[in-house]
């Protein structure tokens, strides 16, 4: 299926030693003809870490992009009635973020924009990255994987002996999970090994 001309929404949630895994999927989306708009929560757009400043991997989304981030739920809104996406993508979603989807906590421009997505019947892919996917938010997991429109990126424990609760999507089959989710089928296989 060709990406070309399609409107992805792409939302960036605090799960920071992720971004560097992100960031070169969103070029690839780029390059493959999309146009994107990125969303990010307030923990993305302020928190400094050692995997970066908030300001520069801002100011590198908005030039992969073309277009400054939506920073605000009433910035988000629109995207749904008057500038729908054809696909909403989350990631990295942290298990903060996944429990609010989950359970329809709109409180962030990210869940905003997801919610609007599912609203029109367009579909929200998934790219989990919490250190509690085996945990608590394995319920949000079961939750999210059974409803209609939702797709995960194929996901895996990143290291089972020193975090055995901790889930994290590959990230490099980030493209291929959106083809497959605007076909409404999900990537197979969906759980994989490290």
């Amino acid at each position: 299926m060709s990406l070309k001309g399609k409107h992805i929404g792409f939302g960036i949630t605090g799960s920071h030693c992720t971004y560097s895994q992100v960031v070169p999927q969103i070029e690839k989306l780029v390059e493959a003809g999309c146009r994107i708009s990125v969303f990010v929560t307030y923990t993305v757009k302020t928190t400094d870490t050692r995997f970066g400043k908030a300001s520069d991997w801002i100011s590198k989304v908005e030039e992969i992009s073309g277009q400054k981030v939506v920073d605000s739920i009433v910035d988000a809104e629109p995207y749904g009635p008057k500038k729908p996406l054809d696909c909403m993508v989350i990631a990295p979603l942290t298990g903060n973020s996944m429990s609010k989807f989950a359970n329809a906590q709109t409180d962030s421009p990210v869940l905003m924009a997801a919610k609007a997505t599912l609203r029109n019947g367009s579909p929200v892919v998934l790219g989990v990255s919490t250190n509690d996917g085996l945990g608590l938010n394995l319920q949000n997991i079961a939750k999210l994987i059974v409803s209609k429109n939702i797709y995960f990126i194929p996901f895996g424990q990143d290291d089972p002996v020193h975090k055995p609760n901790s889930l994290v999507s590959h990230m490099n089959l980030l493209v291929d999970t959106v083809e497959n989710a605007l076909r409404g089928k999900q990537k197979q296989p969906i759980l994989l090994e490290k």
